[in-house]
């Protein structure tokens, strides 16, 4: 007899594959899910192996577009950024594939929801807290939290047996000595060879972005224009090309900056769990759009407000990273910061060359900037500027 039905976080590979089977194996029937975020995905392949494996249902969702409507802009109006040099790409990432896994697991009237996340990680955190304030009553299978699957894999070799012992299909190419983590917003890449924190990264490592030095040997330059601290439109000054939808502009402006190396970094961060990892990131659009939003944004807000959201956005980066998106703290401080972001209208020039991002010119009619009182700076002020 079925002791329920589960709803798990599936991505088609080693890990999640041996799970729906030891799922299986433990008396759950298992419906499959996999959200499509922007990354290289066999979506077909995906859906055809967890039916061969023995998924009650599968689910394979296309949320780009509200990925980055309803997460990744709120986050571009914060300039959220963790520890001065994240942008989050893996953290904003959890809550719009969470929230979609408990709509499923609703739907289907499923009792539980599990994942594979490790028990050192931050995405254990991220998934479980969503689905808890989305879904109160329901229960959370995290495998590599419970004894009698982690003892009994302690390895990628042991599950290598399992997978053949069970036939699901193994990886024919050989394992990157990393482990990744791919979206439309960044790839993450940690584990294995980058754990010793001295080791620089190998060079055929980045997938999303050119090295710098093999970028074009001219920029582009671009005008990103902002309504309410939202990106509406961006245009190729020189091309005329223009992208004035959500999902288009993002993935133009990883593009451009794909093409110029922008967005790499290699940091050691503190996890919420209490440790220190170190992480190698690519985030060309979001890094694009973090200058020209931070630019637009000290052009049109006042002084003291800025001062004031400056510290939510810090506060809201930290909550995003340790997975309290649907907190009402959190809930409170983005509804501040949209509110800061009233007057955050414009257009910024600027250029994008060989790994870096120059501001070039902007322009507003919110704009705070009096060109008449920059002019009389050197001479002697008036009473009435006193």
């Amino acid at each position: 007899m079925s002791k329920g039905t589960v709803v798990l976080a599936y991505s088609g590979g080693l890990d999640t594959s041996c799970i729906l089977v030891w799922l299986k194996e433990e008396g759950y029937d298992v419906i499959t899910f996999l959200a499509n975020i922007g990354q290289e995905e066999d979506f077909d392949a995906a859906k055809k192996k967890a039916e061969s494996l023995g998924a009650k249902k599968v689910f394979i969702e296309d949320l780009r577009a509200e990925f980055v409507e309803e997460f990744i802009w709120p986050s571009v109006q914060a300039s959220a950024i963790y520890e001065d040099r994240y942008l989050l790409g893996t953290s904003v990432a959890r809550p719009c594939i969470a929230r979609r896994q408990i709509q499923i697991a609703r739907q289907e009237g499923a009792q539980y929801v599990s994942h594979g996340a490790t028990g050192k990680g931050n995405d254990q955190i991220r998934f479980e807290l969503t689905c808890y304030a989305l879904y109160p009553e329901v229960k959370i299978i995290a495998p590599w939290r419970i004894p009698e699957f982690y003892n009994r894999f302690v390895g990628r070799k042991d599950l290598m047996e399992y997978a053949k012992k069970h036939g699901i299909p193994v990886p024919v190419t050989p394992k990157a000595p990393w482990s990744m983590d791919a979206n439309l917003m960044h790839i993450s890449y940690e584990s294995g060879i980058l754990e010793n924190p001295k080791s620089h990264a190998p060079a055929d490592l980045y997938l999303m972005t050119k090295s710098p030095e093999d970028a074009p040997n001219s920029p582009d330059v671009l005008e990103i224009e902002f309504k309410k601290g939202v990106p509406i439109k961006v245009t190729h000054i020189k091309e005329g090309k223009s992208k004035d939808t959500p999902l288009d502009i993002f993935s133009y402006l990883n593009e451009i900056g794909g093409r110029h190396g922008v967005g790499r970094i290699d940091i050691v961060e503190n996890r919420f769990i209490g440790m220190k990892s170190r992480g190698i990131y690519e985030t060309p659009g979001g890094t694009i759009l973090y200058h020209a939003h931070l630019d637009i944004e000290t052009f049109t807000l006042d002084r003291e407000v800025r001062r004031i959201k400056q510290g939510l956005g810090v506060k809201f980066a930290e909550m995003l990273y340790n997975g309290f998106w649907y907190s009402p703290e959190c809930e409170f401080v983005r509804h501040c910061i949209d509110k800061s972001q009233e007057s955050v209208d414009g257009k910024v020039q600027l250029s994008v060359f060989k790994g870096q991002v120059y501001i070039l010119g902007r322009e507003s009619p919110k704009s705070l900037y009096n060109e008449e009182l920059v002019r009389s700076l050197h001479s002697p002020l008036t009473p009435h500027q006193q």
